[in-house]
């Protein structure tokens, strides 16, 4: 190991700053507004989908003979998953700290 990554204390700098990254990236992933945004359509769009399934005969008929829980719920879902989705294919990149800039 270089001698000139290491602070006086003998911490090297080089061990800190991989894992500052790790957790901003981990940060990121987490907080990613596709992910909250997608999982409760996809969980709201399951129930109303459910809901629209068993509706009875009334409910289909105040909606003018329109399943309208069921294409919502299927909607939804469609949605939330498509969210999910393009999180997964493209998923977020932590921003630059402030000590890169200043290198």
């Amino acid at each position: 190991m270089a001698m000139d990554n290491l602070d006086p204390h003998g911490h090297d700098h080089m061990v800190a700053a991989t894992e500052e990254a790790r957790r901003r990236s981990a940060a990121a992933r987490l907080f990613d507004i596709r992910r909250v945004i997608g999982g409760l359509f996809t969980a709201y769009g399951a129930i109303v989908t459910l809901v629209g399934i068993f509706d009875g005969a009334a409910a289909v008929e105040k909606a003018e003979g329109v399943r309208i829980n069921l294409w919502a719920g299927l909607g939804m879902l469609v949605f939330g998953v498509l969210m999910l989705l393009w999180q997964w294919r493209n998923p977020a990149e932590p921003p630059e700290s402030q000590e890169h800039e200043r290198s």
